[in-house]
């Protein structure tokens, strides 16, 4: 990167860190520290939200998910907006009504201690280790495209937010979120009218989307029913639904954005905007993935996008069989820009059945070249057995470096750590809240004074901080790091929703029940994942996560109601 860039970057990291530490200085109290004072206006807890669920691996992930797979993975949010309404009408109340600090004090008036405790580890263990996910992903990309040292990279993000994080509290993590959403989205907004205005004179806007149409990218909606497939629109309208109650209406570092809200109508007001503006602010970061493909229809891709492991190919004895397929690579390419060309004046031309043809050999071209590219990453993995091979989180930023203005780079870095700095703040903000109130301020020194607990809250968040450093330097990567972090959350967010719907909405069901009932949903959760990964569930077992949240909540309403109506625990 250039001086500017670098300016750029750094510039605008150290204001948001200073601007959050000298905007939030000064907290006396709880519940200035971990509510920030319930002065929170609707548009910026809707902002908090919005930008605690966009981490950097929305924005790192998410167009190269467009390149790959197409515009499906939109479906994904398809029922966000009825989990909004649903918890602004039953969770947001009751939790206003009780003046909770965290969502799981509910629980032990509901229930008892035990269960209350138990959703509160469940949901340490999965945020804890999502926070670590949400440092690590950025971090081994752009230390990858900076040359920086990937244990640096993760130190160097963590260390910032626990800076203004510790300092301040919610009312830090709520401020600065307003300043990195701006980043983000106006980054990103600039990142697609370059790529757009980079295209060949000859193509037009619409003939991109003719293009890309044709290529299979403006897949928006599938109407197939199949639980193998994450992304449909079913998935998205029931499984995904659930996800979405249970991490907005049961997860701390979303709970607690909304928990500072000045009345229950901002808060219901900040819950309804995230659900009208998210769908479309994925859609747009879908959309100009697709856009980077077109781009790259008419500019070549690499082979492989991770240029670090490429290199390792050059530098070894398979050299000479990397040139060959790049040779090959590049002969394909050509053909099908020509195709295109094709394609896109007999789309001009209203010639459907040249259009027809033109797409045909385009797309069999296009297989050809994924070929090729899986036979270098067959490569990679000979050099370097243990590489990590799905390039698709590499693709957006390659093209930003390759193709974007000096000043551009360095403010979609900036976006990608100020999305890394968002998240992680709401998370480890989070974790410090459910730690002090639901474990340490109730089951281990009940009777401190306030300030205790302030000071607690402080090292608890520098506590977690220093655990998602760590995590982060020993974690790995996953097929694709926006999954890792859905897949993660499946894995506890339906049990955690399900002791939630009992307790909204199944009175019979006691504690004991439901406490039991939580154990052996979780453990048949992880059963069911166990069988699926190493492929030995028989058919009708056969899912994609997303259906884990459907799932887990589901065993807990049915375990509890048989263990409380049949065995009769008391």
């Amino acid at each position: 990167m250039s001086t500017i860039d670098w300016i750029v970057l750094l510039g605008t990291l150290l204001f948001i860190v200073v601007y959050g530490v000298w905007k939030t200085r000064g907290s006396k109290n709880l519940e200035s520290y971990l509510k920030g004072d319930n002065d929170a206006k609707w548009w910026g807890i809707g902002i908090s939200i919005m930008a605690t669920q966009a981490s950097a691996i929305t924005f790192l992930s998410t167009p190269g998910q467009a390149y790959t797979d197409g515009m499906r993975f939109v479906q994904f949010y398809f029922g966000l907006p009825i989990a909004m309404i649903i918890l602004s009408v039953t969770f947001i109340p009751i939790f206003y009504k009780l003046k909770v600090f965290t969502a799981y004090e509910f629980l032990e008036q509901r229930f008892d201690l035990k269960t209350r405790s138990l959703a509160a580890i469940l949901f340490l263990v999965q945020r804890g280790l999502a926070a670590g996910i949400t440092i690590y992903a950025p971090a081994i990309i752009l230390s990858t495209l900076l040359g920086w040292n990937l244990g640096l990279t993760n130190v160097f993000i963590g260390m910032l937010v626990i800076v203004y994080t510790v300092s301040g509290g919610t009312k830090a993590v709520t401020q600065t979120q307003k300043q990195q959403m701006a980043v983000m989205m106006g980054g990103m907004i600039l990142a697609g009218i370059m790529v757009i205005s980079m295209l060949p004179e000859h193509i037009g806007f619409g003939d991109a989307l003719h293009v890309a149409g044709k290529m299979g990218k403006l897949n928006v909606v599938n109407f197939e029913f199949d639980l193998n497939d994450r992304y449909n629109i079913w998935s998205g309208m029931t499984a995904a639904l659930f996800l979405f109650m249970s991490y907005f209406g049961t997860d701390q570092s979303q709970v607690q954005r909304y928990l500072s809200g000045k009345s229950i109508r901002e808060s219901r007001l900040g819950l309804v905007m995230n659900g009208l503006l998210k769908v479309p602010m994925q859609f747009i970061i879908l959309f100009i993935g697709v856009m980077v493909f077109v781009f790259y229809q008419y500019n070549q891709p690499p082979i492989f996008f991770n240029t670090v492991e490429k290199e390792k190919v050059v530098q070894s004895e398979y050299a000479g069989d990397l040139k060959e397929l790049e040779a090959s690579y590049a002969v394909l390419f050509t053909e099908k820009q020509a195709e295109l060309d094709g394609l896109v004046q007999a789309v001009n031309d209203e010639d459907e059945a040249a259009v027809e043809a033109h797409q045909e050999k385009a797309l069999a071209l296009q297989e050809e070249m994924n070929g090729l590219r899986e036979e270098t990453k067959a490569l990679v993995k000979q050099v370097e057995p243990d590489a990590e091979t799905n390039d698709k989180d590499y693709i957006f930023m390659t093209y930003v470096m390759d193709f974007l203005p000096v000043g551009m780079i360095g403010l979609l870095f900036a976006v990608m750590f100020s999305a890394a700095m968002s998240s992680t703040a709401s998370e480890l903000n989070a974790l410090a809240s459910t730690t002090t109130i639901d474990l340490y301020k109730r089951s281990f020194r009940k009777n401190a004074d306030e300030q205790h607990y302030l000071k607690s809250s402080r090292w608890f968040t520098l506590l977690w901080g220093v655990l998602a450093i760590v995590f982060a330097t020993t974690a790995s990567l996953f097929e694709n790091l926006i999954q890792a972090v859905n897949y993660l959350g499946s894995i506890f967010y339906g049990t955690i929703l399900g002791i939630f719907v009992v307790a909204f909405y199944v009175k019979k069901i006691k504690g004991n029940a439901v406490f039991i009932a939580a154990i052996l949903a979780e453990l048949s959760v992880i059963a069911i994942d166990l069988l699926n990964r190493y492929e030995l569930a028989p058919d009708w077992l056969q899912m994609g996560y997303l259906w884990y949240n459907v799932v887990g909540c589901l065993l807990v309403v049915v375990f509890g109601y048989v263990i409380q109506s049949v065995l009769k625990v008391k």
